[in-house]
Order: structure tokens, then sequence, then C-alpha cells
């Protein structure tokens, strides 16, 4: 290997003599500069030309809307991303992701860390062997695959994008794209070790997925899958405080307060954590976390066989018999502890279970604060500004849409 090695910079030297001993023309380049950057000839050509507009040349991006089958996932059946939604997606790409960063980072930020390639999927991925679905997925820190296009509601003025709608859009495109750039801003500048020391003996990279989100929230996880690594934790942290919903985050809460995860003096924390996520309605009896009642579960372990207990909100009943159906156990009983009809009454009365365990509330409150610690000293970036910015513009996208969106027809058809 030495002698190779040696070689080759013999080689490499003798190549950089030769080349500074000759009067080479450098103005004339040696490939065909008429060759234009969109084909003009293609069906595609308007759609095309606005991606090279809006994507390659500020950002030296590339979306690939059409389906390259070497470059996705060979182990789940995928099919092509619809022409029309690709175009629309693309379009809520600049104007959810890409501006949004811009507009607090700066016009370098995204043309030094932004993904190189954007990859789109037309149909969802569902494992075979574990049950779950994949989203979406990074390639070395350069590429993001987006799965799941075709489940986009194609926008019309008289079918206008509802919260559902929007939500769908966070689930399935815009929360998987803020977890894979956190991955790449991560590991361009690695985040505090400190992190992962917060819950570090409940990861869990094999049967993450048994979890139902009551445990997952009440081990300090904001979702089930953040509880497969302290790296994936780390970027769901950012992702669901970016693109959750209120009831999302409520609910969240709720689960990760119930047994025992909020200990003495978290309660305030917990009231700026929703000021800050400008979460409103703490008073107002039509929002579902000021109207549930808390159960308390019995389950009889079938590793055991002992019965094992635990606070289970109303709105997470089904979750949870479900994940004990689907993993082969006897289903569990409930029986009620409480009615809320405030979810300051419930804070008050976690307040009253609160432990010394790590995990829950606790924990969370601990994550997020490293975690927005991070993301400013390192970035210069706000994470709940971010948020702020993206759910303004999300409040306003039918009328981005109707205004400043073009769905291209194809040429010739």
């Amino acid at each position: 290997m030495k002698k190779t090695f040696q070689l080759i910079i013999a080689a490499a030297l003798a190549l950089t003599v030769a080349s500074c001993g000759n009067d080479d023309d450098f103005d004339a380049s040696i490939f065909d500069t008429d060759i234009p950057p969109v084909d003009q000839t293609q069906a595609t050509a308007p759609f095309d030309q606005w991606l090279y507009d809006n994507f390659v040349v500020p950002y030296n991006t590339e979306i690939q809307y059409r389906f390259n089958y070497p470059a996705s996932n060979l182990n789940f059946q995928l099919s092509p991303a619809d022409y029309q939604k690709s175009q629309l997606l693309a379009q809520y790409i600049k104007y959810l992701f890409y501006d949004v960063y811009t507009l607090y980072g700066g016009q370098d930020f995204m043309k030094k860390y932004g993904p190189r390639i954007f990859h789109f999927i037309g149909s969802a991925a569902y494992s075979p062997t574990t049950g779950t679905e994949t989203l979406g997925y990074a390639s070395a820190g350069v590429k993001i695959t987006l799965i799941n296009v075709n489940n986009m509601k194609l926008w019309r003025q008289d079918s206008p994008y509802t919260d559902a709608d929007m939500e769908l859009l966070n689930k399935d495109q815009f929360h998987t794209m803020h977890h894979e750039f956190s991955h790449i801003l991560h590991q361009t500048k690695s985040y505090p070790v400190a992190f992962g020391q917060v819950t570090p003996g409940s990861y869990d990279p094999i049967t993450w997925q048994e979890r139902d989100s009551v445990q997952s929230h009440s081990l300090g996880y904001v979702t089930q899958y953040g509880s497969s690594a302290n790296y994936e934790d780390f970027v769901e942290i950012l992702s669901c405080t970016i693109t959750d919903t209120d009831t999302r985050w409520m609910n969240t809460i709720i689960d990760a307060c119930a047994n025992g995860g909020l200990k003495p003096g978290d309660k305030e924390q917990v009231y700026t954590l929703i000021d800050s996520l400008e979460i409103r309605g703490l008073d107002d009896a039509t929002k579902g976390w000021n109207n549930f009642t808390l159960y308390e579960e019995s389950h009889v372990s079938s590793e055991t066989g002992e019965t094992v207990k635990r606070f289970v909100p109303s709105f997470h009943v089904d979750d949870a018999k479900q994940n004990y159906s689907a993993k082969g156990e006897a289903a569990p009983t409930y029986s009620k502890v409480a009615d809320f009809t405030s979810f300051r009454s419930y804070l008050d009365w976690a307040e009253g279970q609160a432990t010394t365990d790590d995990g829950g509330m606790n924990a969370i409150l601990k994550k997020l604060d490293i975690a927005t610690k991070w993301y400013t000293s390192v970035w210069g970036l706000y994470l709940f500004k971010i948020r702020q910015e993206v759910r303004k513009r999300q409040e306003n996208i039918n009328e981005y849409t109707r205004d400043n969106v073009t769905i291209y027809e194809l040429v010739g058809q």
C-alpha cells in the first residue's frame, strides 16, 4: 500500500510539472457549452425551467421528481410521484422550507447547508418485517427522499387546504424534511454530549416501534422513533417543535406528565414552553386538552405475569389497545381516575404525582433546553421563531397557492 501511494504522488507531481510548462488557452472549454441546462424539447420543460431557476441556480439543488428506480429503496415496492403533485410539493418546499431558513439564517445559509437532492416517491413505504411506515430518509447528508407524495391533496380554488390537509402534509413531508435537515446540521457541527445523557438507559434501536405514544412520552421522548437512538431523539425534538400542531404538542405534554414525569418546579416551565410554542386556548372549553378523562390502565405482562399499571388519557386509549393487540398481548382494563375540564387543573393534579424518576416531561424540558441553545449558539437560529414563521406561512397557504403557485401542463399534450 505504501508503494502504491508513492507512485500516485509521483504521477501527480509529473502531471503538475507538465501542465505548468504548457501554454494552453484556458479560455476555451473542452465541453459543449451550447447545450442549454434545460431541454426545451421535453414535455416537462416549463416545470424543469422553474426548478432550474428556483433550486439549481440559487442553491445547487436538484429536485428529482421523475422516478429514479436505482436510487430508490429496493426494500420497498414503490411507485412514481404524480406530476402535478410533485409541482405543488416543490413549490411548497421553496415557500415553507428554503425561504424560511433563508429568512432567519441569511442568504448563504441554504447555499452552504441545504440538501443537494430531493427525490420524490409517489407511494408509501411499509416494512413487511416491522410493520412500520418509512416517511423518508437521507443519504450522506446530501439527498433527502420524500415518500408518499401521491397522498397529498391537489389544491384547487374550489377545494382549498384545510387544517387536516396541512397536518397530513406535515406528517408525510415537512416533518421528514426538518428531521433530515437537522441531521445534516448536527453532522456538520455536533450537538452536546449532555443531550444523550438525559435518558441514556431507555433508548431501544430494535423494538422502539412496540412502544405506544403514552409510553414514549412518559419515558421522555416526543415520538416513538425518537426513542430508538439519541441522534434520532435530537432531530425529532427539533422537527416536532417546528411542525407539530398545538393538539399534538398538548397531547404529548399531557402524556409526559401523567405518570410521574413532572418534577417539583417543572409546572412553570411547562407554561413557558406552551407560551414559546404560541399555543392558545388554555381556557377554551372547546379544546380537547381541556376536556378529557384520565384512566388507570391495568395490564398483565406476558413476560412476567405481573400486573402493570399506568395512567392513560382518553385520547390515547385506542392507541394503547391497538398496540397490545398488535403484539398479541391480552387486552388491558381501564378504570376512570378523573374527568378534567381544564388543562390547568390537570397540571395541578400531575404536580401532585411528581416523582424523582428521570423521564417524562422533565426529560423533554431538559432536551428542549439543550437543543434550542445549540440551535442558537451554533447556527444563530431561534427554534421557536422558525416554528412561528412556518405556522404563519401554513395558515396563509391557500392565499399563497392561489397567487403564486403555477401547475404547468405537459407541453404538446
